[in-house]
């Protein structure tokens, strides 16, 4: 559905995207993620054919973004930080507007418009003025604007930022939906949602991508994705070097204790199931083990590490 083949894009003297190459096959639901400046969303912005790529090529579909645009367009929706919405129109109104500039026909556009409100939710506001709605119902508006034409490829870029809680999960379940059908590409800040709507991430930072994978993939490919939380009854002095000893076990850091009990974090390397040495360890000491957690790193932890905020 989307090739990017060695795409750069430069301003004078500085390289915001460098050399990015990927695909994303029909169907798929991916993070696109990023620290600020990190150039994705002028990633995106090429993608979408908002700005030309220095060098490199993208294409939708098949159909290359710089030669072919408005084949791209038919194919694509888009939904900047900031959607495009006209307040003073309304709702309804606004997104006929939109359908007749998709060149959605005519015949068409009703059954289209009355589509894309009833999945998007919006048919208690489809008469109301936009500049009246709340800002979750105006992200609605703008996802509704950006499937109206029902393209094959859907790019959000930050599509539940400045929304409380119960708006990020509408908006949530709203994306897992689309997804069904189409194919979605997610750039968020908010890593818990990455990890609950998409199938696959990459991450990118100055301008390069870092990473790319399922984000248990990434969670186990970082220094410290895996690691168990072990709470024993044994000598402070002594808990730590012994699990240290263990075959394959990298770290162990000591959190404290709680009622007599030591907490430990065991980090594991390559060989992630230690779960049954740490167990034999315990129990070779005449140690009591009240608990033994297996634990994954966050994506959370993850996109810190490789984007250089947590080494």
């Amino acid at each position: 559905m989307l090739e990017v083949s060695d795409i750069s894009k430069v301003y004078g003297t500085r390289t915001v995207v460098d050399h990015v190459s990927f695909t994303v096959p029909k169907g798929e639901i991916l993070g696109f993620l990023g620290p600020n400046g990190a150039g994705k969303t002028t990633t995106m912005r090429i993608i979408t054919g908002y700005v030309p790529p220095t060098s490199g090529t993208a294409k939708v579909a098949g159909f290359d973004v710089q030669e072919q645009p408005l084949e791209v367009k038919r194919r694509l929706g888009y939904l900047p930080e900031h959607p495009p919405l006209y307040p003073e129109m309304l709702v309804r109104s606004y997104l006929e507007f939109t359908g007749r500039i998709r060149g959605v026909p005519r015949r068409q556009l009703k059954a289209r418009t009355d589509r894309a409100i009833e999945r998007c939710g919006l048919q208690a506001v489809a008469g109301r003025l936009i500049a009246v709605l709340s800002k979750g119902y105006q992200q609605r508006v703008g996802l509704a604007q950006a499937i109206l034409h029902e393209p094959d490829l859907l790019i959000l870029d930050e599509p539940t930022v400045g929304l409380d809680p119960n708006q990020i999960v509408e908006i949530r379940d709203l994306i897992r939906t689309i997804g069904k059908e189409r194919t979605v590409i997610l750039s968020t800040h908010i890593l818990s949602e990455v990890e609950a709507t998409c199938g696959r991430v990459i991450i990118v930072d100055d301008g390069r991508i870092v990473a790319s994978g399922t984000p248990a993939e990434l969670a186990s490919q970082a220094h410290g994705g895996t690691y168990y939380l072990v709470s024993t009854r044994a000598p402070e002095t002594l808990a730590a070097p012994r699990l240290r000893a263990v075959p394959g076990v990298v770290a162990v850091k000591t959190e404290g204790t709680r009622d007599g009990l030591v907490q430990l974090r065991v980090d594991c390397g390559e060989k992630a199931d230690l779960g049954e040495a740490i167990f034999q360890t315990v129990v070779k000491n005449g140690w009591t083990l009240a608990e033994l957690r297996r634990e994954t790193a966050s994506l959370e932890h993850v996109f810190r590490q490789l984007t250089g905020r947590e080494k």
